[in-house]
């Protein structure tokens, strides 16, 4: 159990370095500098640190450490409960920044930027992972080093079945968070990180579960056994298409593209009570012409019933 403790202890240390990254950039930095740039980057940098070191226990841990999925599955979901809570809102994800474009909450421009900041942050988050490794703290490390010029494809199924299970997972997790992106973090957070774990263990063995195209460029694009645009069709193109799904099913449009509700009717809320309406304009009709008869029946001078004054 020695290598799994240097392994929650850089994972720590990962949490708490990128957080440093995040306070320092927001006294550095403007806000705008900082939300599109310095927090997708920090985020970026912690999630695939993290997760190509839980990969390296996922692969190696039950033939050279002797404990189960289980293990594995439990740190994953406690991985994506800490980022989502020090993420400071960011998503580390090209398909969520994309989803806040096509819903305008967000600008073109900031949109690339965040791109840029995810891809520099998950290459920055290789190479400093490809550097602890080097170290060969445990035996975990130095059977990766071993084996990691012979790594293989993480797609274990044809490429259509592949994209299509990465879409179902993009899809089901852009589902959630459209549904909680509006509640409280107490709630979203575990939320998410439930989501996430359920979906790794159901797709892991087919394509690793990864719906995440940032994610999955530095954990398998290098790895043999596929080309590039295998890769791309799978873990770029199924993803996108899973969220564009989510979003059409959840909104019935696409913003961005299109205001026009093609699934769900638009019903007003407040329903005008149109025949009582009528009733009581028919009933004030008589009220009306009985107030009109009777201010014609009263003198010219008035209500007072005297005589009116005359002067001579």
């Amino acid at each position: 159990m020695a290598g799994l403790n240097v392994s929650i202890a850089f994972f720590f240390l990962v949490a708490g370095v990128c957080q440093a990254l995040r306070q320092l950039s927001k006294r550095l930095l403007s806000p705008g500098a900082y939300g599109c740039l310095a927090r997708e980057l920090a985020g970026s940098l912690q999630l695939c640190a993290s997760c190509l070191e839980l990969k390296m226990l996922m692969e190696i841990g039950p033939w050279g450490g002797g404990f189960g999925p289980d293990v594995v599955l439990t740190l994953l979901f406690l991985l994506f409960a800490v980022h989502g809570v020090s993420s400071d809102g960011a998503s580390a994800n090209p398909t969520v920044s994309l989803q806040e474009f096509l819903l305008l909450e967000s600008s073109l421009a900031a949109t690339a930027t965040k791109l840029l900041a995810q891809g520099a942050g998950t290459g920055a988050g290789w190479a400093v992972t490809k550097l602890y490794w080097s170290w060969e703290l445990t035996h975990f490390h130095l059977i990766q080093n071993l084996i990691a010029s012979e790594c293989s494809s993480s797609i274990h199924t044809s490429l259509h079945h592949a994209a299509f299970v990465e879409g179902i997972c993009s899809f089901f997790f852009h589902l959630v968070l459209l549904k909680l992106r509006q509640s409280h973090p107490m709630y979203q957070v575990p939320v998410l990180a439930a989501t996430v774990t359920f979906l790794t263990y159901t797709a892991g063995p087919f394509t690793g579960a990864f719906f995440n195209p940032a994610l999955a460029a530095a954990t398998t694009f290098h790895c043999s056994g596929s080309s590039f645009w295998d890769y791309a069709w799978v873990y770029w193109l199924g993803p996108l298409a899973g969220m564009l799904a989510a979003l059409f099913l959840y909104q019935g449009n696409i913003p961005r593209l299109f205001q026009k509700n093609l699934l769900y009717s638009q019903k007003s809320k407040y329903k005008i009570p149109k025949a009582r309406v009528a009733v009581h304009t028919e009933g004030d009709e008589p009220q009306r012409r009985r107030k009109g008869e009777k201010s014609n029946s009263e003198p010219p001078w008035g209500r007072g019933g005297g005589e009116p004054n005359t002067f001579a």
